[in-house]
């Protein structure tokens, strides 16, 4: 049985929403641990808990395991959790009969009726109420339910896959997540890898989206020059693949890769700085940078802590460096006596920080 499902995993093409194999899980080895891990699930009508931060792709793998599961020709039914406030939550999952409440004028049947013999993805599970987490306990032990102001239990057939960005265990030990529920969906927990974790994989992503935006927008877009790839690889991705998709995107529309770059200069969460700082390490360079930020820090602070006085900042930071020489065999935060000219703005640019030109502009004078 596993062997047929690696088989036709192995075939999967792109067709709705879901890419082809190669793309779905690449080539590194933190996705051919997961492609290994889904293999022998496909065919087990079983509940998986997919773990991962928003953007690594839980929904595809979720789709993935409709299409080869034995009710793949059923619905596949999403619930996006967060999305929908807890007061009708329960109405959208379970449904409700007339009269209900107020505004109920007919009957209305739920998601999980609406998926039965299919899949019911929960998405983002973490986020639903207590209360509500005891009536889909009571759905996961014997496929019953009751819709609201109903009298007759109902039996369904679906399987259930759930989603989620947090730490679930964590979340038990919080209080926030009944431990009895998570025993029933974590039958199975496939974690997925954030993008910074698979970088081998990002050309083979790119040129995919690359080529499925050409037929959405009708254009023509040359392939992306090896150093930008490069720099993609290095980014920190704190979107994952749906971060990447969006920027692909705006390439293919603008056709400029100057769009991509001034976005990654702009990021805050590149690791482009972390990367060159490695590539050429030692420890006398190492510590020399780590000084260095220091001293900038320090200094600003101390400009800040006496309002931008430099005469008061320059004794504050003469006590420092007596400390610091008993440590070091030239003070580390060692000042030339013309940068004491400076103007705070200077001071500002010297620390990387942004700087209140109105703010102290007394001290400009």
């Amino acid at each position: 049985m596993a062997g047929a499902a690696a088989t036709r995993l192995s075939e999967v093409s792109a067709q709705g929403d879901l890419p082809p194999d190669a793309i779905l899980f690449g080539k590194s080895q933190a996705m051919r641990q997961v492609r290994e891990r889904v293999q022998p699930l496909l065919d087990a009508n079983i509940p998986v808990l997919l773990q991962g931060e928003s953007g690594t792709g839980k929904e595809l793998i979720a789709q993935l395991f409709h299409k080869y599961s034995p009710w793949s020709k059923g619905p596949f039914v999403k619930i996006n959790c967060p999305a929908i406030p807890g007061t009708l939550l329960e109405s959208e999952l379970f449904g409700y009969e007339k009269g209900a409440f107020t505004g109920a004028f007919g009957t209305k049947p739920g998601k999980v009726e609406l998926a039965h013999r299919g899949t019911l993805f929960l998405d983002e599970i973490s986020e639903m109420s207590f209360d509500l987490q005891s009536k889909l306990l009571q759905l996961l032990q014997d496929g019953q339910f009751c819709r609201i102001g109903g009298q007759e239990g109902r039996h369904v057939e679906v399987r259930v896959i759930c989603a989620t960005n947090k730490d679930l265990q964590a979340e038990v030990a919080a209080g926030r997540f009944r431990q009895d529920l998570y025993y029933r969906i974590a039958v199975v927990t496939i974690q997925l890898p954030p993008l910074r974790e698979r970088t081998d994989d990002i050309p083979g992503i790119v040129d995919f989206v690359i080529e499925r935006a050409r037929e959405k927008f009708k254009t023509e877009v040359k392939p992306l020059s090896p150093t930008l790839l490069s720099r993609l690889q290095r980014h920190a991705w704190p979107g994952n693949i749906r971060e990447l998709e969006n920027v692909i995107r705006r390439y293919v529309i603008f056709r400029n890769e100057r769009v991509i770059s001034e976005e990654l200069d702009r990021a805050p969460q590149s690791t482009e700085g972390e990367e060159e700082f490695f590539e050429d390490f030692s420890l006398k360079k190492a510590t020399r940078r780590a000084v260095a930020m220091v001293e900038r820090k320090l200094i600003l602070k101390v400009l800040e802590n006496n309002n931008w006085n430099r005469k008061r900042s320059a004794v504050s930071l003469a006590s420092v460096t007596e400390h610091c020489s008993t440590r070091f065999s030239r003070p580390a935060f060692h000042l030339r006596a013309n940068e004491w000219s400076r103007s705070p703005a200077w001071w500002a640019r010297r620390s990387h920080r942004k700087f209140n030109f109105r703010q102290h502009q007394h001290t400009l004078k």
